[in-house]
């Protein structure tokens, strides 16, 4: 069987790993980065409203770019209280002001200072959209369910992860690799684009 190349939009190393992890046993798959296609300075404006929106037109910008299959992800945490907030601007919660996940998170917490714990309700989401060279991306979602918490545990994760607390009381930055990709947003989601990538891999 030949190595079929699949472009993971995503500049961060870390995150190909995790793909790579979650999505074990996929085939011959030669994994490959933004970077490593030459298209780590291509930016792709996130104009959608929604994450399915987003996911999409990375999807299809960067599998036109690249000329091979591509699979896209957009994601974000949506906080009740806060009307949905951050949402598709949770990498840019707080911007200009805010560059780091940690001013990232600190914001959110003190602009969820003064509401009490069952009512800071939040979950993650995450979109992935897988689309070949002048074609319409497919989806699938994936989501975890908890509450944001008053100050951040953890050091295994990225982002929200520190004051995201899952139902168990712990935080979502709390838990080792192999349990995260379990339960994770992002885990779901590419647990649900199995069939897609499966259809695509065996000749579309």
């Amino acid at each position: 069987m030949s190595t079929t190349k699949l472009l993971v939009a995503t500049k961060n190393r870390g995150k190909l790993k995790e793909y790579q992890e979650i999505l074990d046993g996929l085939g011959d798959i030669e994994w490959l980065s933004l970077w490593d296609v030459g298209l780590g300075h291509m930016e792709v404006e996130e104009t959608g409203a929604t994450f399915e929106e987003n996911a999409g037109l990375k999807a299809e910008a960067y599998a036109n770019a690249a000329g091979m299959l591509t699979l896209a992800d957009d994601s974000g945490l949506v906080v009740d209280a806060l009307n949905g907030a951050p949402g598709v601007y949770s990498a840019r919660y707080g911007a200009p002001e805010a560059v780091s996940d940690v001013d990232r998170y600190q914001l959110l917490l003190k602009n969820l200072a003064h509401i009490e714990m069952p009512q800071r309700t939040a979950h993650f989401a995450c979109v992935i959209g897988i689309a070949l060279p002048n074609q319409s991306p497919k989806f699938a979602e994936g989501r975890v369910e908890g509450h944001i918490g008053f100050e951040p545990r953890g050091s295994n994760g990225f982002g929200y992860d520190p004051v995201f607390l899952l139902p168990d009381g712990r935080m979502l930055a709390e838990l080792p690799s192999d349990e995260k990709n379990l339960i994770s947003h992002r885990g779901r989601a590419l647990k649900a684009s199995l069939p897609i990538l499966k259809s695509y891999l065996a000749g579309r």
